[in-house]
């Protein structure tokens, strides 16, 4: 297959005040293996955009810069990415992650099969200050239910691959209106899964870093609002209690975190209610006495690539 038969990647890359990293992203984009052009779109979401980045790469790997011209943050930001391409397929990376070579051409094989699914992800390995942990899904199919029990975190938004015109038209734009753009990732794979069973590549093709970077760690407030958000959103989530359960740990923890004892109890009885044996609501028991040991508790989890 000659380049021009391959169809046409876009890459949206949302950034704000983290020029090194976002070099880095960037360039894992130009050394994809991949024959066809993947053209990049970076967003500066509140800052200046740096027209320096344009004159780096060829024309099967052009890059622009354009402004945030939708709502302020990462969701808008994307959003506004996605409306400024007009290529075949369109791919999600974090300023802060990269890919490895082979990851577009492995997902447009995949994208390009008889299935024909809509959306595509892979597995990642985290980094966290130095330590990597390789997270794997355990299968190639990711349905609505399991969305429902997990967020399936090893299914990055970094990971993201779709059919652009599937995309703005069925699934729907990324959600602007989640406090801080938080859990727009969840919200995006539980609408596509609704519509079809998302592809997954159960191999690590996108490294995910974790750790200071973050720009949104430990917002305690707007997670568990967006938690909140969510339930609301996806009702189904409720209607589960393996995945009821898992939120409303999530949100005992949070509530917790955030020095509001009241809030943690109610979670913690409810998780308990829903699932005694959901792990979240002890945690959130130890946290309870001393807000700051959340801190303890996240660093030790993201060493081995997980969280809360």
């Amino acid at each position: 297959m000659t380049a021009t038969a391959w169809p046409r990647v876009g890459v949206v890359i949302p950034t704000r005040n983290r020029p090194d990293l976002l070099r880095r992203a960037i360039a894992s984009v130009a050394a994809q293996d991949y024959p066809g052009v993947v053209e990049t779109v970076v967003v500066f979401d509140g800052t200046t955009p740096d027209p320096s980045l344009v004159a780096s790469y060829d024309s099967a790997r052009p890059v622009r810069v354009v402004s945030n011209t939708r709502v302020a943050g990462l969701s808008g930001a994307r959003n506004t990415g996605i409306l400024a391409l007009d290529t075949e397929y369109v791919a999600f990376c974090d300023d802060d992650d990269h890919w490895l070579p082979s990851k577009v051409r492995r997902q447009v094989i995949r994208a390009e099969a008889a299935d024909r699914p809509e959306m595509v992800t892979c597995s990642i390995t985290v980094d966290y200050d130095g330590t990597r942990t390789d997270r794997f899904a355990g299968t190639d199919t990711v349905s609505h239910a399991d969305l429902t029990r997990s967020i399936y975190a090893m299914l990055h938004s970094s990971c993201f691959f779709f059919d652009r015109r599937a995309l703005v038209e069925g699934i729907g734009l990324v959600n602007e209106e989640l406090p801080q753009s938080q859990l727009e990732d969840w919200d995006i794979k539980l609408r596509a899964a609704q519509r079809r069973p998302i592809a997954h590549l159960d191999e690590p093709l996108t490294v995910v870093q974790w750790g200071r970077t973050s720009m949104f760690a430990r917002r305690w407030d707007s997670k568990n609002a967006a938690l909140r958000a969510i339930l609301q959103l996806h009702p189904a989530i409720a209607a589960d209690a393996r995945g009821a359960a898992r939120v409303y740990g999530q949100l005992a923890f949070g509530t917790a975190a955030a020095g509001d004892r009241a809030e943690s109890w109610q979670w913690i009885r409810r998780t308990v209610r829903t699932d005694p044996r959901q792990w979240r609501a002890a945690v959130a028991l130890a946290v309870l006495p001393h807000p700051p040991n959340a801190e303890r508790v996240l660093n030790t989890l993201h060493r081995f690539g997980r969280g809360v």
